[in-house]
């Protein structure tokens, strides 16, 4: 059961990632690679130089990743929050020495509690993507420094 939602959650953020990459990340990266390919063409310029530009290149890049992964990180933790509200919720409930009933009764309740979990925060992975879309949509300067 509890396998089913953790393939449910993996499956809804892979989805978001190829959406984010084929919208916006891909053409970043061309455009990174296309700036670093300019500044390699500069014959006269120092090694220094020239790594210098590359860098710079690549810049919007590494801040559009970073900033793709902490919102994830952050949406990944608020649900094992949630997940283990429902786990701490249980271990109250259950008595000392539980019984066996006792024990798939509690599992049972973790469970259901933690399917809402994942169906809550699997619902929220459209405006999750709509945030991070129109922030990427506003350009490299726009980008969060996290």
């Amino acid at each position: 059961m509890i396998q089913q939602q953790q393939q449910r959650v993996s499956s809804a953020v892979t989805e978001l990632i190829e959406d984010m990459d084929k919208s916006h990340l891909r053409k970043m990266q061309t455009e990174m690679h296309l700036c670093a390919a300019k500044c390699c063409q500069d014959g006269n310029s120092s090694v220094d130089s020239v790594q210098r530009c590359v860098d710079r290149c690549s810049t919007p890049m590494t801040n559009a990743n970073n900033y793709v992964q902490h919102e994830l990180g952050e949406f990944q933790g608020r649900l094992q929050r949630c997940v283990m509200q429902c786990n701490d919720d249980v271990k109250v409930k259950m008595p000392p020495n539980p019984k066996e009933e006792e024990i798939a009764k509690y599992t049972d309740q973790f469970e259901r509690c933690a399917i809402k979990c994942v169906d809550k925060h699997v619902g929220l992975i459209p405006s999750l993507m709509k945030t991070m879309k129109s922030v990427l949509a506003k350009g490299p300067e726009a980008i969060p420094q996290v």
